[in-house]
């Protein structure tokens, strides 16, 4: 007998020694409601994990949408700008996103981004502060959005013939259209307020 006990798998002695000499205590039972409020609870606990993790997904999949859209923008601006050209060379491409930053307002109609940017002679980094321009609707959450870009600079590092790095700051207009070629000035002439 003393060897049976011994081979007895783990599982099964601690129903045989459970202190309760192998009976069930009427308490221990589940009783069917109590079964169906436990698995109740788990159930919505799940969908709740769901539900926030679904949540926390499509709001970070919308900001790498508006951090590609506005870094779109810049680039072509950054391209456009002589100084840069001449710092870093040609072609001028974004880095990782993992090296960028995005802050993004509650209701993401601004934003402030920093981006690396590279070229064959040097890299640097765009900083830029943008407004959403055109009407919000629900489905522009993962949409396309227009952004103009209030403020944009460039802190380059170009490495020197000495081996030295230099930084430079570019400052890029933000390049409003010139007025239209038939607007004439306008004359400083004193208002005459009707007379009664």
């Amino acid at each position: 007998m003393f060897r049976r006990v011994l081979s007895t798998p783990i599982r099964f002695r601690s129903i045989v020694n459970d202190g309760n000499n192998g009976f069930c205590s009427a308490s221990s039972v589940p009783t069917p409601e109590a079964e169906s409020k436990a698995h109740l609870g788990r159930r919505v606990a799940q969908l709740l994990m769901i539900g926030v993790t679904g949540g926390i997904a499509i709001s970070g999949v919308s900001d790498f949408v508006i951090f590609y859209g506005c870094t779109d923008q810049a680039l072509e601006k950054a391209r456009q700008n002589k100084k840069i050209v001449e710092a870093i060379g040609e072609p001028i491409v974004r880095g990782p996103w993992y090296n960028s930053t995005l802050a993004v307002n509650q209701k993401r109609h601004s934003l402030s981004c920093t981006c690396p940017i590279s070229g064959p002679q040097g890299s640097g980094i765009l900083k830029l502060k943008a407004v959403q321009s055109g009407d919000e609707n629900w489905l522009s959450f993962l949409g396309h959005r227009d952004w103009e870009i209030l403020i944009m600079d460039a802190i380059l590092s170009i490495p020197s013939k000495e081996g030295n790095i230099q930084s430079v700051r570019v400052s890029i207009p933000n390049n409003m259209a010139p007025p239209p070629a038939d607007c004439k000035p306008c004359s400083s002439q004193a208002c005459t307020a009707p007379q009664k």
